[in-house]
């Protein structure tokens, strides 16, 4: 049998032990507790990357895999009333969810929510000014991270920012990564991302890396400005 070549850029990571179907499974599961496993350690990160993001009105800006909608909420107001937040996520669990804190908030008039494969984009080339994602890079196999950074590419304008946030290789590992990726390896139903290095992966894929820092939950994690050449 043939082997599999992987990118260069990505020594060490560990590879994606479940199926599409099975990570889509576990999140429309998880979609109704989601806030309560994760969003009081994950929410400072995900702040961070909008930060770092520097979202401007009247932009049009995507989220891929926005989970729960909360990082959805906080786009949409800072697009204004003549911007435009579009989404995709592959659980329709997290679909349904985040609809309706969409409604709540009253921001159904400039988001577009869709139900989908990140892979595979339903939006015309070159009509995005931003993407944001969070926690998802992750769940992609190490092979398909450059054909995903490139679907990412095609859809921004030249000029187009990319924030990523993501558990990472870089930073300190320690005992408690150590456990994470034994974790991830043999219970991947349990612990579905593995850490990868962020920032190589946007360069490799023809991004411009123009800010870049490490910060910490349990684990380190990577957050990462890339810039789509004009």
């Amino acid at each position: 049998m043939k082997r599999e070549s992987l990118p260069d850029d990505q020594p060490g990571v560990l590879r994606v032990f479940q199926t599409r179907d099975e990570i889509k499974a576990f999140y429309d599961k998880i979609a109704k507790v989601y806030d309560l496993l994760a969003e009081h350690s994950e929410q400072p990160m995900r702040e961070a990357g909008i930060r770092m993001l520097a979202v401007q009105p009247k932009e049009t800006i995507l989220e891929v895999g926005f989970g729960t909608g909360h990082c959805l909420v906080e786009l949409a107001r800072a697009v204004g009333p003549s911007g435009r937040v579009v989404g995709i996520d592959l659980s329709e669990g997290m679909v349904e969810k985040s609809r309706v804190l969409i409604k709540q908030e009253r921001l159904e008039d400039r988001t577009e929510l869709h139900c989908g494969e990140a892979a595979r984009l339903p939006f015309e080339s070159g009509s995005i000014d931003g993407i944001f994602t969070s926690f998802t890079l992750e769940l992609f196999d190490t092979p398909e991270l450059p054909a995903v950074l490139a679907e990412w590419q095609r859809v921004l304008r030249p000029g187009g920012r990319l924030v990523v946030v993501a558990i990472s290789k870089e930073g300190k590992q320690g005992v408690v990564m150590k456990a994470y990726e034994w974790t991830h390896k043999h219970l991947p139903n349990l612990m579905d991302c593995r850490p990868i290095f962020v920032s190589r992966a946007l360069e490799t894929a023809g991004y411009t890396v123009s800010d870049k820092k490490i910060e910490h939950m349990w684990v380190p994690v990577e957050i990462v400005l890339g810039v789509k050449a004009s």
